[in-house]
């Protein structure tokens, strides 16, 4: 009797019920960001696209200020979303920047028929400065030194 008890046992075990999978996390419902590159290495680190940062809605309120370089973990569609909010009369206004972001996604993929998510990519890449001047000199005499940028710079300068 005891033997039997045993075998029901495992049996029970093994009919555990398996975990679901996650449905696919896309942008606004539509636009996946799986295959989207970041074409240039340097901005790899700093323009969080992939399935890590992916988000239904860019509207998280993350603390992403509340660290140095935190905000390169932020992703850059709401970053790009953020910086709709500029401007004494938009600010604080993030619902409306959600609904405009949407709406020119949806322009996007009707105008190229590509993901948005990739064009806004290498919009960025492409818009980013790479070399910038800064002043140098002592005394009142005042001179421009050209200096490189650097990747979160470029990011941030969009």
């Amino acid at each position: 009797m005891d033997d039997e008890n045993w075998e029901t046992d495992a049996v029970m075990v093994a009919t555990a019920p398996a975990p679901a999978e996650l449905p696919e996390v896309k942008l606004f419902g539509r636009w996946s960001c799986e295959d989207v590159q970041v074409s240039d290495m340097s901005l790899q680190d700093y323009i969080a696209v992939k399935e890590k940062y992916a988000k239904f809605i860019p509207h998280s309120a993350g603390r992403y200020a509340a660290k140095r370089f935190r905000k390169a973990q932020c992703p850059i569609v709401e970053r790009v979303t953020n910086s709709l909010m500029m401007h004494g009369r938009n600010n604080g206004k993030k619902l409306m920047a959600v609904r405009i972001m949407k709406h020119a996604m949806e322009i996007i993929h009707l105008l190229t028929g590509e993901n948005p998510l990739q064009v806004l990519v290498n919009a960025i890449i492409n818009s980013g400065p790479r070399e910038d001047s800064t002043r140098i000199g002592r005394a009142g005499t005042v001179r421009r030194q050209a200096v490189d940028v650097s990747p979160l710079r470029r990011v941030n300068q969009f």
